[in-house]
C-alpha cells in the first residue's frame, strides 16, 4: 500500500467506529531518543490512529514556545534524521506514521529523492512540510509522491477562496487544517469559526480534513471531534513529556491519550 492509502484506511477505520481519526504529535529525540521511542509506543497502545513525526528543526517556523524548545533541546542532544526515522521504524507498521518536517531538512544531506528513499524505508506514510507553499518548489511534492509518500498540505483560516480550493485539490493523504492564526500552542478554547472553516474545506477536498493547532484537552478534542475527519494534539503532549519524572513521560502521554480517545470515542454519540 502506498502511504496515501494507509492514511486513507485509518481514517476509513475510525469513521466506520463512527468517530474521529486521533492523531497525536510528537518531538523525535525528545526528551531523549529512548524515552521518545517510548512515547511512540505509548500512542501506539493508548489510542492513536496516526502519529506526527516531528524531525527537530532549529527555525521551526510554525512551531510556538513549547514545541520549539523540543526541537532545540533534541538538538542539543545530538538526534539526527537517522534516529527519528529509527522511531518510525518501530511504529509504522501498527500506525501510520507522518513526518512533520522543514524543507531544509528535506534539501540538506544527499537532497529530497534521498530524503523520500530514507522515509519510505522506514515506513513513513506522508509528510507534512509546513514551510512549503503550494507552487514554490513543486520538485519537492514531485519527489515524495514517487517514493510513496504523502504530502500533506495545510490550510489556514487566512487561506481563502481559490487558493483554498486549489490546496484541496492537490493534497494526499489529508488536508491539516490550522485551527487559528499563529503557531502550535495550547489554547483556552476552540475557536467559533473552526465547524464552518471545517465544513468548507471539506467541500473541496476528496481526502480527509483534520485539524490541529491549539487542541489542549480531551474536551478540545471531543468538540473538534465532531466535525472534523481527524483531530491532532501537540504541544499538550509534548509539554507533558517534558514535566513528567524521568521515565515516566510515556506513562503520562499515554494517560491523556486514553482520556483523549474516550473523549473522541463519545463525540459523535451524544454521550458526552
Amino acid at each position: 500500500m502506498t502511504g496515501a492509502a494507509r492514511i486513507a484506511a485509518a481514517f476509513a477505520a475510525a469513521g466506520e467506529e463512527g468517530r474521529a481519526a486521533l492523531m497525536p504529535y510528537m518531538m523525535g529525540g525528545f526528551p531523549d531518543r529512548e524515552t521518545s521511542t517510548a512515547i511512540a509506543r505509548s500512542y501506539a497502545e493508548n489510542g492513536a490512529d496516526l502519529i506526527e513525526l516531528g524531525v527537530p528543526f532549529s527555525d521551526p517556523l510554525a512551531d510556538g514556545p513549547v514545541i520549539h524548545e523540543a526541537a532545540v533541546k533534541a538538538l542539543e542532544a545530538g538526534t539526527k534524521l537517522d534516529d527519528v526515522l529509527a522511531i518510525c521504524r518501530e511504529v509504522a507498521d501498527r500506525v501510520p506514521v507522518v513526518l512533520m518536517v522543514y524543507t531544509n531538512t528535506i534539501l540538506g544531506g544527499a537532497g529530497p529523492e534521498a530524503f523520500a528513499a530514507k522515509a519510505a524505508e522506514a515506513g513513513a506514510c506522508g509528510v507534512i512540510v509546513p514551510d512549503l507553499p503550494l507552487g514554490e518548489d513543486e520538485k519537492i511534492r514531485e519527489t515524495m509522491t514517487a517514493a510513496g509518500l504523502a504530502v500533506v498540505p495545510l490550510v489556514a483560516p487566512t487561506t481563502l477562496g481559490e487558493r483554498r480550493a486549489e490546496i484541496c485539490r492537490i493534497a494526499s493523504g489529508f488536508v491539516y487544517v490550522v485551527s487559528s492564526v499563529g503557531t502550535t500552542g495550547e489554547r483556552a478554547e476552540v475557536p467559533a469559526h473552526l465547524k464552518e472553516l471545517v465544513e468548507d474545506v471539506e467541500s473541496k477536498s476528496k481526502v480527509p480534513v483534520a485539524v490541529g493547532f491549539g487542541i489542549g484537552s480531551p474536551e478540545h478534542a471531543a468538540i473538534v471531534g465532531q466535525t472534523a475527519d481527524g483531530v491532532i494534539i501537540g504541544s499538550k503532549l509534548v509539554r507533558l513529556a517534558a514535566e513528567a519524572a524521568p521515565g515516566q513521560a510515556a506513562e503520562a502521554v499515554g494517560e491523556f491519550m486514553s482520556e483523549a480517545a474516550a473523549a473522541v470515542a463519545s463525540a459523535r454519540s451524544g454521550v458526552r
